[in-house]
């Protein structure tokens, strides 16, 4: 797409008013329930379509496809993530009225990260075409790394905080208790900061491993800025609202490793085969209609195949649970 400043000043703007919008929503401390973390999970997804079919309209067919194609792989991946975001409102012992308010700053900061990493990516292979080669040899070892953590007897179910979280608290002294949403307090004539704030920047830059991943991926399937910028936005600010919706339905998806892990390894093929064709060898390339379906097929499949899985572990559960029960009652006497 040839976006001039005015368009993208525009759609930076417009996000910048959606997220005030969320932001003042959500204002008060409270806990999120169902209903309205559905509601606000449609609104996402509803912007995002009218934002990709707004491309089509425009007469941007490629950039529209490409935006669902990369809109619907961060989502996917998004998902996954929300799992560590679950292990790090454990770790902190963060109150359930907080949460809303952690992520709503954590994603924040997340789409500020994205933003810069998006910009070197685009720099860096408009500079250099052989950094394609890169992407997709590093998404094809993500894949198998996915592959083997899934296929893993025992998974490593605590979260642990990074050296910059550490050297954070080691730094600045804690708070031993959450104050409100107070960032900063003041105690004792000492100037302390509170979980709420370390909290936050964990969840703000764990993203930045996040991005290792999805930022080559949604370059595999666009090149374009302005796409790889807005899919991510959208992918991110509707994050919030899905933790709550299917916070409870995450240990059910117990493929989604394995379709991430074929989305990956095939988008990293994608990019190996683009970066042939860059250097003038004749193969075929994988277009944006046949990546949009792919993905959307795996999804689909994995989704299908992980509730099937779940419903038949919890049955085999509860079979075994009415066994031992069984067992336990005493003989009748006659």
């Amino acid at each position: 797409m040839d976006v001039s400043l005015t368009m993208w000043v525009v759609t930076v703007v417009g996000l910048c008013a959606l997220i005030a919008v969320d932001f003042f929503i959500g204002r008060k401390p409270h806990e999120v329930s169902t209903k309205e973390a559905g509601i606000w999970t449609i609104v996402w997804v509803v912007l995002a379509v009218l934002f990709g079919l707004g491309l089509l309209f425009m007469g941007e067919t490629q950039a529209s496809g490409e935006f669902f194609a990369g809109y619907i792989t961060e989502k996917s991946l998004s998902v996954d993530n929300l799992f560590v975001f679950v292990l790090i409102m454990a770790k902190f012992a963060v109150p359930t009225i907080y949460q809303q308010r952690v992520l709503m700053v954590g994603v924040l900061i997340a789409l500020v990260l994205r933003g810069i990493f998006i910009a070197a990516g685009a720099a860096i292979i408009s500079s250099f075409a052989w950094v394609f080669y890169i992407f997709g040899a590093f998404l094809i070892w993500t894949a198998w790394k996915l592959i083997q953590e899934a296929r893993a007897e025992e998974h490593d179910e605590e979260y642990e905080e990074s050296k910059l979280i550490k050297a954070i608290e080691k730094r600045f002294p804690v708070a031993d208790r959450y104050h409100g949403t107070k960032l900063v307090i003041r105690e004792n004539g000492k100037r302390l900061i509170t979980p709420m704030l370390v909290v936050m920047l964990a969840i703000g830059t764990t993203d930045i491993l996040f991005a290792l991943d999805s930022i080559p991926a949604i370059f595999g399937l666009t090149q374009d800025p302005y796409i790889v910028f807005t899919a991510n936005a959208f992918a991110l600010m509707g994050l919030r609202q899905l933790y709550f919706l299917i916070g409870g339905l995450l240990k059910k998806l117990v493929h989604l490793s394995y379709g991430l892990s074929i989305i990956l390894g095939f988008i990293g093929v994608k990019l190996v085969l683009h970066a042939l064709h860059e250097s003038g060898v004749h193969v075929p390339e994988i277009g944006i209609p046949f990546s949009l379906g792919f993905i959307c097929l795996v999804l689909v499949i994995t989704t299908i195949t992980s509730l099937r899985a779940s419903r038949k572990l919890d049955a085999e559960a509860a079979a075994a649970a009415e066994a031992d029960t069984a067992e336990g009652e005493p003989a009748d006497r006659t």
